[in-house]
């Protein structure tokens, strides 16, 4: 059930938590929970149009989706134009639908620092959420129980708060030397969470990648451009029909989308 991360990872838990954060936090973003006094200043990289300083476009309405994740969302290793979330901008560009991303992912966040940024995010504009968080978690052994808590903490806050927006949840898995019980529990925190509370669940964002070295930049533990590319692959498929969906429920209520700070 459990994929194999990272083939290189022979330490006992506590120590893989400790190496993995090591080699995120070097490139960790300031937490914007450090400002929530101040909407977010989301900038969206539509190619369809130029931008200001606030991520607002000129090229007519379109509407916002949101990367929340770890590390892996951000792309730690590559140029910011190669993490998956951009290369899912070229994407939605090139089936011409009307949206722009925002990645705001942060190197080495848990889903408890999830927790404590999420007012900051909600006080953007978005129509579509993308979450992915649990990696660090998995690394650090931390109770299934306990992410399971924050993952509903999370979406019941996005519910209330942005009520009419499509979240999509993505799995992610724990390392098998944690055991096969905690890997077990691990995965089926997410199927039980998204089937909870009504949200789209996506497969396992690294299948295809994780523990093969010639995808992986040389920590082991981060997709190269190759494996980005498929990491990209693997979020389509299931983002895509989300993306047309929306774009056909806000044609039918002739609502416009908005922009993030719009």
């Amino acid at each position: 059930m459990c994929l194999l991360w990272f083939a290189a990872c022979r330490k006992a838990p506590s120590q893989t938590g400790a190496t993995a954060d090591a080699a995120t936090e070097t490139s960790t973003p300031a937490n914007p929970a450090n400002t929530q006094s101040k909407a977010p200043q989301f900038r969206s990289v539509g190619a369809a149009g130029a931008q200001d300083s606030a991520g607002a476009t000129n090229h007519g309405a379109r509407s916002t989706v949101l990367f929340a994740g770890t590390s892996l969302t951000a792309g730690l290793g590559l140029e910011p134009d190669s993490a998956y979330p951009m290369l899912i901008q070229r994407k939605i560009d090139s089936a011409g639908l009307p949206f722009d991303v925002v990645n705001a992912g942060v190197s080495g966040e848990t889903s408890a620092g999830l927790l404590d940024r999420l007012d900051w995010l909600l006080r953007g504009k978005f129509s579509v959420l993308v979450l992915e968080t649990g990696a660090n978690d998995g690394l650090r052994g931390i109770p299934p129980a306990t992410v399971k808590t924050n993952l509903e903490t999370a979406l019941d806050r996005i519910k209330a708060k942005r009520p009419d927006a499509r979240v999509v949840l993505v799995q992610m898995e724990a390392l098998p030397n944690l055991g096969p019980k905690y890997a077990a529990d691990f995965h089926a925190v997410y199927p039980a969470v998204a089937k909870e509370k009504g949200v789209t669940l996506l497969p396992f964002l690294l299948n295809g990648v994780a523990g093969k070295r010639e995808l992986n930049q040389a920590d082991g533990v981060h997709p190269n451009d190759t494996g980005e590319r498929i990491v990209a692959a693997n979020v389509w498929r299931g983002l895509e029909p989300v993306l047309r969906e929306a774009a056909r429920g806000a044609r039918a209520s002739g609502h416009t989308v908005t922009h993030p700070n719009g």
